[in-house]
């Protein structure tokens, strides 16, 4: 196996082992051993089928948003991409390989890359306004997290993130926010500038596809929370195993609270992070001493199974030098981005340059 690869999957099994013999540890009670002795073997079998289904939908989405850019996915290739982006996003830093492999898989495929770009931008922004979207219903009904966090307080908040992307669609029909980044740009270095221009021309590209089929957009985005929800179910079904009395309401809505905050972490797939919002969310919902275990069950069911199926899928379409690949793809898509970011920045200079002075009522320059 190529030596990098290697070290980073030695590192990431050694630090999931950590945290979740840590977790276990500190969490763990003798009266645990109780409800452990009646757990249902058949709701493993559950929690697995329902993660099936939801991986089916995040499938279904991909379709989808791929026929929005007038492509078209097979089964296969769908089920690459979907695993795939579980594996290098576990095994690269900030999770930055998980788009990089769908972007692979696809290509290979025959998606231009700049339409694979399009359907994962998408795809990662239907899941967090799903799950924003869905935070004022669930938290007005619990009051464990409301006594924490006033309720117009997350209503606010909930608000704010849903109008800046509506705010942000109708600003892609003018030049304004062109001409912000090039201002706001102008005493950062080079390469954070491209950065800036190429984020933007992705987002205004995906907001023009996107926009021609609303109907199909919209259909994406139920698949979408269809998707999440059934990936979520996986811990009510290991609540049910453990033969105890909890709300599917409350423990959804803690659930999608705790994917969100995931979204924005920096470990690996939220290790860690994940396990300890479990446990600060969970210890007074299950009986004491087994939500430790129960963190485990789910972050192994959820993340590590799919990880170690798309380790088979990427390792078999690209071998172990997988990492150097994705490198050389990025190395390469970022020279093809240089020539439309030095398009942008000319276009700009040369209309700041053609624009005349204002001049005052004496007809020197005010």
């Amino acid at each position: 196996m190529h030596n990098k690869l290697y070290k980073r999957i030695i590192l990431l099994v050694g630090l999931v082992v950590l945290i979740s013999a840590a977790v276990i540890y500190f969490t763990f009670d003798i009266r645990a051993l109780q409800y452990l002795s009646l757990f249902s073997p058949q709701c493993v079998l559950m929690a697995l089928g329902s993660l099936t289904i939801g991986l089916f939908f995040d499938g279904m989405r991909l379709v989808t948003l791929a026929r929005v850019t007038d492509e078209h996915l097979g089964l296969s290739d769908v089920v690459k991409v979907v695993l795939s982006n579980y594996f290098l996003a576990l095994v690269t830093p900030g999770a930055t390989g998980g788009a990089i492999a769908q972007i692979m898989f696809m290509r290979r495929a025959g998606v231009p890359v700049t339409r694979s770009t399009v359907i994962i931008l998408v795809r990662t922004l239907m899941s967090i306004t799903f799950l924003i979207l869905m935070l004022p219903f669930f938290m007005s009904i619990d009051k464990g997290i409301t006594m924490w966090i006033p309720m117009p307080v997350i209503t606010f908040f909930c608000a704010l993130f849903l109008a800046l992307p509506i705010a942000a669609v109708l600003l892609m029909h003018t030049d304004y926010p062109e001409r912000a980044i090039y201002s706001a740009s102008r005493h950062i270095s080079h390469e954070r500038r491209r950065q800036a221009f190429r984020a933007y021309h992705d987002f205004r590209h995906a907001v023009y596809i996107m926009g021609r089929q609303p109907l199909m957009v919209f259909r994406a985005f139920v698949e979408s929370g269809l998707s999440l929800t059934f990936i979520y179910m996986t811990v009510p079904c290991y609540f049910t195993a453990l033969k105890f009395h909890f709300d599917w309401i409350l423990t959804m809505g803690r659930l999608y609270l705790l994917n969100l905050v995931l979204y924005f972490t920096p470990t690996p797939g939220g290790s860690g992070v994940a396990e300890a919002g479990f446990v600060v969310l969970f210890s007074n919902v299950v009986p004491s001493g087994t939500v430790g275990i129960l963190a485990v069950l789910w972050r192994f069911t959820a993340e590590y199974v799919p990880f170690m199926l798309g380790a088979v899928i990427t390792l078999r379409a690209f071998g172990s030098n997988v990492l150097s690949v994705a490198e050389q793809h990025m190395k390469q898509q970022a020279l093809k981005n240089k020539a439309v970011e030095n398009q942008s920045l000319h276009k700009l200079n040369r209309t700041e340059e053609e624009e005349p002075l204002p001049h005052g009522k004496d007809g020197g320059v005010s």
